[in-house]
């Protein structure tokens, strides 16, 4: 009995733990850079892609999206100046969340503005649009500004302080009201509007438990659900790209092409997938090299999955991945499609590795500064 109890407190103590922070904050940091860099490169083209120049016309739009049964803050108007406003503060939001400030408000404001612009005219996706409006909401449910933030530094530095921040966050205050004054202008609690007043909702209740309940039982409880829920969007995450990796990979399989291993010599020599043409050309070339980054291919995705109980063996498995993705983002010109399971792969990367390679960014960037005269020299030495 003592050894189930002790087994039962074990696995609840794991479960109420926030796991994984270096890795959701690496999958915050490259999500929020994707979204952010294909709108700033489709900037020039916005109002054509999404806006009023768009092919899709806004009623061929708004039936679209009533036979989706989507949600886009475009559906409101198809007028310039509100497509201008919610396409610049995604961009804001984006910029907002990678570098973590206000990470909670900021990532459901990413979520928004994601799916809007996204569903307001699906047709014009490659792929990585899917991933991203699906990784962009567990983005919402995760903790990922504990570690490589804004935020994570306003926290210690306020742990130091006399007063907590929470008596001081005269910014996070009037970002909560202002959002609850859009809320409640723009929405009824019903769908999409209600799982926003929700996070609205709980968010308040956070920071009344950080203003007035620091260190009761009940602060302590929304920590552990919150931790909790990061678990499990962590997960999840994690899930959805085994997914992604396993039905790719098993679909090739039965394909004809991939069976023969002359798949990616059609793809190299489609104009659409051809940024260089030259190199294009010199891959297609190669026979051999071909038929071994077909099959290479398959059994990459194939075998994934199956390799997570292996840490070593993952570990190789997901830097040939990562590089693979690289490959495909110059070679056939998809970047974001594969830049976004770049920045999902992030989740598998080991603590170590992350750890490293963050004090390894943090000394450069000390040296450079204090290089420049923008910190003294012994701080950049500590």
């Amino acid at each position: 009995m003592d050894r189930i109890r002790e087994s039962i407190a074990r696995w609840a103590r794991l479960a109420c733990t926030t796991r994984a922070p270096y890795q959701a904050a690496v999958f915050r940091i490259g999500l929020a850079l994707v979204i952010a860099a294909f709108l700033l490169r489709e900037w020039p083209h916005r109002r054509v892609l999404y806006g009023d120049r768009s092919p899709l016309s806004y009623d061929m739009a708004l039936e679209l999206g009533r036979m989706n049964e989507s949600f886009s803050l475009l559906s409101w108007s198809g007028g310039r100046a509100w497509f201008e406003i919610v396409y610049t503060l995604t961009i804001a939001a984006a910029l907002a969340v990678v570098v973590g400030w206000r990470t909670r408000t900021m990532c459901v404001v990413l979520m928004v503005g994601t799916m809007s612009l996204e569903n307001h005219n699906p047709l014009t996706g490659d792929g990585g649009d899917n991933i991203i409006r699906i990784m962009v909401i567990y983005l919402v449910f995760t903790r990922c500004a504990q570690v490589w933030s804004l935020d994570a530094r306003r926290a210690s530095r306020s742990a130091d302080a006399t007063h907590p921040a929470s008596h001081q966050d005269v910014t996070g205050v009037a970002l909560w009201v202002a959002t609850g004054l859009f809320l409640s202008l723009a929405f009824g609690p019903t769908g999409w509007p209600l799982v926003l007043w929700t996070l609205w909702g709980v968010q308040g209740v956070w920071w009344a438990a950080n203003r007035w309940f620091r260190e009761t039982e009940g602060r302590a409880l929304l920590d552990a659900g919150a931790s909790m829920l990061h678990n499990a969007a962590m997960l999840t995450i994690a899930v959805q790209v085994c997914l992604i990796y396993s039905t790719a990979g098993w679909n090739k399989v039965q394909g004809s092409r991939w069976q023969e291993g002359s798949a990616l010599h059609y793809a190299l020599n489609l104009e659409y997938f051809a940024p260089f043409p030259w190199l294009s050309a010199l891959l297609a070339a190669n026979a051999v090299v071909v038929v071994l980054l077909t099959y290479g291919t398959v059994i990459v995705q194939v075998a994934f999955p199956f390799t997570l109980g292996n840490r070593k063996v993952k570990n190789v498995l997901l830097a040939v991945m990562i590089l693979e993705h690289l490959g495909i983002s110059v070679v056939l010109g998809i970047p974001f499609l594969s830049l976004g399971m770049v920045a999902c792969d992030a989740v598998f990367l080991p603590t170590a590795f992350l750890v490293w390679c963050g004090a390894r960014c943090t000394g450069m960037a000390r040296r450079a500064l204090a290089g420049r005269g923008a910190l003294p020299k012994a701080a950049a030495t500590a």
